[in-house]
């Protein structure tokens, strides 16, 4: 997108492969974007991409840069949940920034929400999304077309889902980052909602265990439907005995008080849409799959209003 200005900061993990980020940098760039890295390989600790107080740093400098219209992660991982309490979300909210990111990143949407009601987006990192030697173009089309806005649409491809039409703030993220804020001040809770959720390396009775958790604590509560992303990774075993994702979907449908879908582009996978965490959103499902529209969400003309 030309002259789009990014800031990148590195909340949790650091570049596996520098060359190849300095390569993603310079292919922005040629494309007409300024980008604002403040993250400094020379500075990653242990597994993360800096210090706590490093990472913070990073986070507030591309918060307060000026030139600055997004704020993307460089990476997921972990990494926020050790800054939560000392990230001034309300100087992240004032800032108009749009940021973005998913995964580990999950926990920065939620904060946000819960601590000023401000939106932000799930989408695209710069490791490895904007770093590829071949960049896929759903994953940035999408990005692109939902920070231009004013509305922003997702088709989840799937048969076998209820049919629904319903309407409702669109939240949620990585199931185990959810899972994990359930209970702390940094967990938003959106009336009336429609949840989404995605995970990677956890085995279908994790999921299960997950997804039980926020129902037990009543985070499912009054929510519209709970619509299902990407969930790999994982490895069965004999003893499993036909338990498996399939049976995982089942069971759920049979108890959850909410419509589940599955579908949703999205997730630790390449072809990945951009959701607007907070926005507006209408699901409305077929035999084949279904329609996510959002709207009311910042975007790069009016980032907020």
């Amino acid at each position: 997108m030309n002259n789009l200005r990014i800031a990148i900061a590195a909340p949790a993990g650091y570049a596996l492969d520098e060359a190849a980020m300095a390569h993603g940098i310079a292919r922005l760039e040629q494309a007409g974007c300024t980008v604002h890295n403040y993250y400094d390989p020379d500075e990653k600790f242990q597994r993360f991409g800096g210090t706590d107080a490093g990472r913070l740093a990073q986070l507030e400098a591309a918060a307060r840069d000026p030139d600055a219209q997004v704020v993307i992660a460089l990476r997921g991982s972990y990494g926020i949940s050790r800054i939560l309490p000392r990230i001034d979300f309300n100087m992240m909210a004032d800032s108009g920034k749009l940021f973005v990111g998913y995964s580990d990143f999950t926990a920065f949407h939620m904060g946000l929400m819960a601590a000023t009601g401000r939106k932000s987006f799930a989408g695209p990192m710069i490791c490895d999304d904007f770093i590829r030697d071949e960049p896929v173009g759903y994953t940035l089309d999408q990005f692109y077309d939902c920070l231009r806005g004013p509305s922003h649409a997702v088709r989840g491809t799937a048969t076998g889902n209820p049919r629904v039409d319903v309407e409702g703030r669109l939240w949620g993220g990585n199931l185990a980052m959810l899972n994990h804020l359930v209970g702390t001040p940094y967990f938003a809770r959106i009336p009336g909602g429609i949840v989404f959720i995605e995970d990677v390396g956890e085995h279908p009775y994790r999921v299960e265990r997950m997804v039980l958790q926020l129902l037990y604590a009543g985070a499912l509560d009054g929510q519209q439907a709970l619509v299902l992303g990407d969930i790999s990774g994982y490895r069965l075993a004999p003893f499993d005995n036909g338990y498996d994702f399939d049976a995982m979907l089942a069971y759920l449908r049979d108890t959850l008080p909410i419509p589940v879908l599955t579908g949703l582009p999205f997730g630790h996978v390449k072809h990945r849409c951009t959701l607007p965490f907070g926005g507006m959103a209408r699901l409305r499902s077929d035999d084949e799959g279904f329609d996510l529209t959002v709207t009311d969400y910042p975007t790069l003309a009016q980032p907020y209003g």
